[in-house]
């Protein structure tokens, strides 16, 4: 665990670092991204360490679910920050930043209607990684590219004093301080997401 200025307590994650998850083999373009990954990465602490937020950084094994993040980090699983980038089929050049909480499910048509549509795709893994610079499972729960706009929804920020996302690796997440994202991120808030049995 990295405690980073200003961060809240370092919560105890005994052997996290060193438990081994088992992910699914990771693609070796992956690993041909590094440098986005640390600019990626870079451009987040930045962001929060100026806007004085209390976060932490977590390294571990990587790791591809929401559920497998959970264990590794040793936080709940709602307590984790999902993105999901879509695109609105009636406006094909709306892009939408979904967050929502690690154990639900995104509500595409929620989703969509919050910007007039009526139905949302997620963009293909391949566009994601071009307009975010992070491969997929590894998009942090904010927007540094101005045409995607970044929607949470409250049920993640009402629950939980903390928020846990990967922090545009597979191998590194932040625990965040849930008003500091409200007041760094300004992110829309809406209800777009239902109860999942299965944590993605």
């Amino acid at each position: 665990i990295v405690p980073n200025r200003g961060s809240l307590p370092a919560a105890t994650l005994a052997g996290n670092q060193d438990k081994q998850i088992s992910p699914r083999a990771v693609p070796g373009k992956i690993h041909a991204s590094h440098n986005r990954e640390e600019i990626m990465f870079e451009q987040l602490q930045a962001k929060l360490s100026e806007g004085g937020a209390r976060f932490r950084v977590i390294h571990h094994a990587p790791v591809r679910t929401s559920a497998q993040a959970a264990e590794v980090r040793g936080t709940a699983p709602g307590q984790g920050a999902k993105a999901m980038l879509c695109r609105v089929k009636e406006q094909p050049d709306t892009l939408l930043l979904a967050v929502l909480p690690g154990d639900r499910k995104l509500d595409f048509r929620k989703l969509a209607a919050v910007v007039g549509g009526k139905k949302a795709t997620l963009v293909s893994g391949e566009e994601a990684e071009q307009l975010t610079g992070c491969v997929p499972g590894s998009i942090p729960p904010f927007t540094f590219n101005p045409a995607i706009r970044l929607i949470a929804d409250p049920w993640l920020l009402e629950n939980f004093a903390e928020i846990a996302f990967n922090a545009g690796r597979l191998d590194t997440s932040m625990v965040l301080d849930a008003q500091d994202y409200l007041r760094i991120a300004k992110p829309l808030l809406a209800e777009i997401s239902e109860p999942s049995s299965v944590a993605a």
